[in-house]
């Protein structure tokens, strides 16, 4: 019996520090998460948090096909982020480089492909986003530090959570071809 006293004892004092200690190992997580924006951009980058809140954002509050729930979420436009690594936009973006897109990559290995057109506000207004908060607080570790947004999507198959890279691909040119 007083093992058991002792035992209660013991984990009402250490169970408190385990769970701080637990969270402070997700906020190092957070901080210290990146996101890669590279391939055909005249200046790749890599992002942090700290960086995404420095930038123009975006709120978008959609309704979760999956849990039929109002969330809010909060970013920066993927399409700042295309236009600050250097991705062909606005005016340039014709000919051959209609055929570019973007490759969004997770963690775990799962892709999804846009258009470079379709996140070009001069093209369309998509106000797909790089999430980094859903209603008010930073995401959890099942959804990642960041996550695409795409909000007028019927389905969300496109929505990556735990976003690690973005990969602008320009089409080849063909052979004997102008660019």
């Amino acid at each position: 019996m007083i093992r058991v006293y002792l035992l209660l004892i013991l984990l009402s004092v250490v169970l408190p520090f385990a769970a701080i200690s637990q969270e402070r190992g997700a906020q190092t997580t957070v901080a210290s998460a990146q996101l890669e924006i590279k391939g055909a951009v005249t200046t790749p980058l890599t992002l942090t948090v700290a960086d995404l809140r420095k930038m123009p954002r975006k709120t978008l509050t959609v309704v979760n096909p999956h849990t039929q729930k109002k969330e809010s979420y909060e970013g920066v436009l993927l399409e700042e982020l295309l236009r600050r690594a250097g991705a062909t936009m606005g005016d340039q973006l014709r000919g051959r480089a209609m055929a570019s897109c973007v490759i969004a990559e997770a963690e775990d290995g799962y892709r999804v492909v846009f258009s470079l057109a379709e996140l070009d506000s001069g093209i369309l207004d998509s106000e797909i986003i790089v999430a980094d908060q859903m209603d008010d607080a930073t995401m959890g570790s099942n959804v990642g530090t960041f996550r695409i947004v795409a909000p007028h999507e019927k389905r969300p198959a496109r929505w990556i959570r735990m976003l690690k890279s973005i990969t602008v691909v320009a089409p080849a040119a063909e052979p004997g071809s102008k660019p």
